[in-house]
């Protein structure tokens, strides 16, 4: 399996716009523009994704929706609460095991995801790793487990993408 993991792009702060939940906060303009060169980008390095997955946080759906576009994703994209920032990381494998696509896209938030990545690669989540906004890695998965059982491909961050032409 081919796992990208995507941080989400920049967001709103609470209070603007009348925002008072941090699960309400849309991306900013500027965090739009970065997505879309970020979606640019990973079409130069040909990545092809069967299925995206979302934290249901607005800046992150919306996150997913530009680059579900960006890479012409076939199915349905899914949403899950096991994203969130304090999600459950076993019941997001259960859920990767279970839907068992080749490559999927899963956005979602810190410090979430890099305990993730840093779980899958050396089995200690707290080993650590650095996900700036819109920040995507790859992860070569053998047997999605709780554990050490991914290889860290390549993590890019948005000012790399933005020098891809």
């Amino acid at each position: 399996m081919y796992l990208y993991i995507c941080r989400h792009g920049i967001a709103a702060e609470l209070g603007e716009d009348g925002i008072t939940r941090d699960a309400d906060r849309p991306l900013t303009a500027e965090g739009k523009r970065k997505l879309n060169q970020i979606g640019k980008a990973l079409n130069l390095l040909e990545i092809e994704v069967e299925l995206v997955v979302s934290s249901p946080y607005v800046r992150a759906i919306e996150t997913a929706e530009i680059l579900y576009e960006s890479l012409h994703v076939q199915s349905a994209m899914e949403v899950t609460e096991e994203l969130i920032p304090n999600g459950n990381v076993r019941q997001f494998l259960a859920l990767m095991r279970k839907l068992n696509p080749k490559s999927v896209l899963v956005v979602g938030h810190e410090p979430y995801l890099s305990s993730l990545i840093a779980l899958l690669v050396s089995g200690n989540p707290d080993a650590a790793i650095l996900m700036k906004k819109a920040s995507i890695c790859k992860l070569v998965v053998n047997r999605l487990e709780f554990g050490r059982c991914a290889c860290l491909e390549w993590l890019l961050t948005p000012k790399q993408m933005g020098l891809m032409r």
